[in-house]
């Protein structure tokens, strides 16, 4: 399955970047970059990763998390990741990713005290 990436928002100031498929090695893992220079671009600093439809991550997916991370620190932003279960949620455990980024079970408790 490859990987989609849809970009909702929840009233006021909240953007909800939503993925759906592998997080893996290859050309539609971009898009999660690109579609997060269009969500800088519009000026947001309250950024969620809804992982919920991930199914796989690998090393590659990871970086690209840590790498957006970067960027959204840089712009004066604040990421957390949404809906990491199963295999994606233990990978970023294993790796220690959960350290830098914060998780939360669901995207609706991720918006509590944004």
């Amino acid at each position: 399955m490859i990987l989609t990436t849809e970009r909702k928002q929840i009233p006021p100031d909240i953007e909800v970047l939503e993925m759906n498929g592998r997080i893996i090695l290859g050309n539609t893992s971009r898009e999660v970059e690109l579609k997060l220079g269009e969500i800088l671009a519009a000026q947001a600093k309250k950024i969620i990763f809804d992982l919920s439809g991930v199914t796989m991550l690998d090393s590659t997916g990871i970086g690209i998390l840590v790498v957006c991370q970067g960027k959204i620190n840089k712009a004066g932003g604040r990421l957390r990741i949404a809906g990491a279960s199963g295999f994606v949620e233990d990978t970023l455990k294993i790796t220690s990713v959960d350290k830098i980024l914060e998780l939360f079970p669901s995207v609706s408790e991720a918006t509590v005290g944004f």
